[in-house]
């Protein structure tokens, strides 16, 4: 995979626009400061999640005798989910909007900046999956694994910089806005997880055996 498909991937599956509504949800009564902090504490706790599954994701398939083009398949089909939430579901933020309001009255939440910020809305299962299969160990060199680590960084400080620029991205595109660059991503990611599948099943058949 080119490094331009794995930013592209990366880029849907952390989707730092659709992050942009949680963010002011969450943050709203905060002082500016307090914003900064939670952004950043946000983003390191996704690269860490993150770097754990580029580091260990694959490892701990080999114990579990997961063949890699097995993964690859459920991985794909579980991306191909994940991208018609996008298109045809309720948009990213207005599911974790309801989650957020919903559950503002139960004691002892954890920081918004790990919940929803960091998990599941930068570092989501989809983006989990997305960085296993994008460091192969046998088809993808240890040089390229790094540099997928260091495209991944770049998306989430990405997604930071948005989160600090929150409130005059929202009031510049609005909701309907961040709902429609969502759908056409999950367009994108749609067309990049079948492309994984149908991959996975052609060297299936050519080698025979999983």
């Amino acid at each position: 995979m080119s490094i331009l498909e794995s930013f592209v991937t990366l880029w849907v599956v952390i989707d730092p626009i659709g992050t942009i509504p949680v963010f002011i949800a969450v943050t709203a009564g905060m002082t500016a400061a307090a914003r900064r902090k939670t952004a950043l504490l946000a983003t390191l706790v996704s690269i860490g999640v993150l770097l754990f599954f580029l580091i260990l994701g694959q490892i701990l398939i080999d114990a579990l005798g997961i063949s890699l083009l097995s993964f690859q398949v459920a991985g794909g089909i579980i991306l191909f989910l994940f991208a018609l939430t996008m298109i045809f579901g309720e948009p990213k933020q207005e599911t974790d909007l309801k989650s957020v309001v919903d559950d503002a009255t139960e004691p002892e939440r954890p920081s918004p900046a790990i919940f929803p910020l960091a998990v599941p809305s930068l570092a989501s299962p989809g983006a989990m999956l997305a960085i296993v299969l994008l460091t192969d160990n046998d088809q993808v060199a240890i040089a390229n694994q790094a540099f997928t680590a260091v495209v991944m960084v770049g998306v989430l400080g990405i997604a930071c910089l948005f989160m600090l620029l929150a409130e005059p991205i929202m009031k510049l595109i609005g909701h309907s806005g961040a709902a429609i660059v969502s759908r056409v991503m999950g367009m994108i990611l749609a067309s990049v997880a079948a492309d994984a599948v149908l991959s996975s099943i052609v060297e299936i058949m050519k080698t025979g055996s999983l």
